[in-house]
């Protein structure tokens, strides 16, 4: 081969490799990268047991943890999975200064996309036979392990890069605790980079806001320099 046959080559392969940079896999370096961006794909109810009966009317968080009813109201299986998984999404659009994803991850807003559709699509999937129970025992039985496996079988669609979400695994009634795991993944590879856990009290009036409390505090006591 000719020098100048070769050094056209050598240019030709340094732009290839530049403009494949985009397409390779996130590490969990990236999670700690303040310059890398992330697509928050929302809150993925699937691994979910809600222990107790969920009710849609007033609810009250005392010092002694105990959750207070003012009525029934019962909320239906169809109704958690087809309204309030939505609702609960749809508060980070909403409301995305107070569900802050930017300030809890170190980015600037410009840093941050949705993709919510990605976790709505499975939470329209929940079709277990029994993801309401009457046993405290059935809370916080979700592993590592789970999440790794639920990734692995997601359907992220088009949507590419490092992604963000939460795995609500459960919520007792009786205690007002919400059980959340805190995860970050390669979207392409579906790898798990890092999951947390971390839990919560419910508070508000309603069965919308008495539970979307502990997605805010998962996200405003989230410390990445804590978990690096």
């Amino acid at each position: 081969m000719k020098p100048i046959t070769q050094v056209k080559w050598i240019i030709a392969l340094f732009f290839v490799s530049i403009n494949a940079q985009p397409l390779l896999a996130q590490s969990k370096a990236d999670v700690f990268d303040k310059n890398a961006p992330i697509t928050w794909l929302g809150v993925d109810y699937s691994l979910t047991t809600f222990i107790g009966t969920p009710t849609n009317t007033a609810e009250s968080f005392t010092p002694w943890g105990v959750v207070k009813k003012t009525d029934e109201g019962v909320v239906t299986k169809d109704e958690f999975r087809d309204s309030y998984t939505a609702q609960w999404n749809q508060l980070f659009i909403d409301e995305e200064k107070k569900y802050n994803v930017a300030k809890a991850t170190d980015r600037k807003s410009e840093s941050i996309t949705y993709a919510l559709t990605v976790c709505e699509n499975a939470n329209k999937k929940l079709t277990k036979k029994e993801f309401f129970s009457n046993d405290p025992k059935d809370f916080h039985t979700k592993t590592e392990a789970d999440v790794i496996n639920a990734v692995k079988n997601y359907d992220f669609g088009n949507t590419k890069g490092l992604g963000m979400m939460f795995f609500v695994e459960g919520m007792n009634r009786g205690t007002a605790e919400e059980g959340i795991w805190v995860t970050f993944v390669d979207i392409k590879s579906k790898t798990v980079l890092l999951t947390k856990y971390v839990s919560s009290r419910g508070q508000g009036s309603g069965f919308r806001n008495f539970w979307a409390k502990p997605l805010y505090v998962a996200l405003k006591e989230m410390n990445l320099k804590k978990w690096e």
